[in-house]
């Protein structure tokens, strides 16, 4: 049924591992000993907070898949983090990320060495659209941005659309909190396809600061958190046309009037003490995935199975360098008494 869905081209495999080999050696070189190897993407973490993914108990049968199968809450670990490879200040424009590991999830996963976790990702990032149309433009993107400034120039200049979606989605917040997330890729719910979205149940966040010190997104999320709770909506959104919604390009907007989301379930993150050390170097530490899933939530598209490829080699080539331990959490341990503000 999948392959009825995608459509693979026949250079993919080669554009894939050019990039996780371009990637290890633009890590290798900016991270030189003895300083430790950071993500490829989203290196600038904000702050991984402790959440609660809570499964709607009203949902139509049609939408009672995998993880929404039925109601439960779920212990979840999020992460919030700035995208560019190199980080940098948080006034600069940017993408943001806010990435989820949901606990306690029961069922073979997709990955064959972590099959038996019981962890489920969402990777969601503040746009809709991927910079690029698929894992080929992607590859010459990269490969753009580790050589030249004018390899970069000409890459945007014969693809011009991609400009303008690197143009729409670099943007500033005054919270992480603040922006709409969206996993721009699809994904498989039971014999349907969706893209997910996360969106805030406040706009009380203030304004941007005249004079933001270079960390204020980690800043304002803890003076947030130290007050108050928030809670996100987590939708899907069903394609409704093929042509329209395609699968193989990410970079092309689903229309939200064509095919409204729906909730799913509310994300609900408590008032918390979050900014330790400690903690801080557990979300370095921690891996993220689409590819930790149920199989009723298959990735799907070229940029999601670039990902399995280059996600899994990433991860083990940053801890190997750094000697840690790559494994998968299976509660809030070692921070599982509670540090929420009471």
């Amino acid at each position: 049924m999948t392959k009825d869905l995608e459509h693979i081209p026949t250079n993919e495999q080669q554009d894939i591992a050019s990039l996780e080999k371009m990637l290890q050696a633009k890590m290798n070189r900016d991270y030189l000993p003895p300083a430790s190897i950071q993500r490829d993407a989203h290196p600038k973490q904000h702050g991984l907070v402790k959440a609660q993914f809570i499964v709607e108990d009203d949902l139509p049968t049609q939408l009672k898949i995998g993880i929404f199968k039925q109601p439960h809450s779920y212990k979840t670990w999020i992460r919030f983090s700035n995208q560019n490879s190199d980080p940098q200040v948080d006034n600069v424009k940017d993408i943001r990320g806010m990435a989820m590991k949901l606990m306690g999830v029961s069922g073979e996963k997709l990955l064959e060495e972590e099959k038996h976790a019981t962890t489920h990702d969402f990777i969601l990032i503040s746009t809709p659209m991927f910079v690029t149309k698929n894992v080929e433009q992607f590859e010459k993107l990269i490969a753009a941005l580790v050589s030249s400034k004018l390899r970069v120039l000409l890459f945007f200049l014969f693809h011009p659309r991609a400009l303008l979606n690197l143009f729409r989605s670099n943007k500033n917040y005054p919270n992480p909190l603040a922006a709409r997330y969206w996993s721009t890729t699809p994904y498989r719910f039971g014999d349907k396809v969706v893209k997910y979205s996360a969106k805030p149940n406040d706009n009380d966040f203030g304004e941007l600061p005249k004079n933001p010190a270079d960390n204020y997104l980690r800043s304002a999320l803890s003076n947030y958190l130290d007050n108050k709770d928030i809670s996100f909506d987590f939708m899907v959104q069903l394609q409704k046309d093929s042509k329209s919604m395609p699968i193989e390009d990410p970079g092309k907007r689903w229309s939200e009037t064509e095919s409204p989301f729906i909730k799913v379930a509310t994300i609900r993150i408590p008032r918390q003490k979050f900014d330790s050390p400690e903690q801080f170097a557990y979300g370095t530490s921690l891996s993220f995935n689409p590819w930790h899933a149920l199989p009723e939530h298959l990735p799907l598209g070229g940029i999601n199975r670039a990902r399995k490829v280059i996600y899994q080699a990433i991860s083990k080539f940053r801890h190997e360098k750094n000697g840690t331990k790559r494994q998968e959490p299976v509660d809030f341990s070692p921070f599982e008494e509670t540090n929420e503000t009471a």
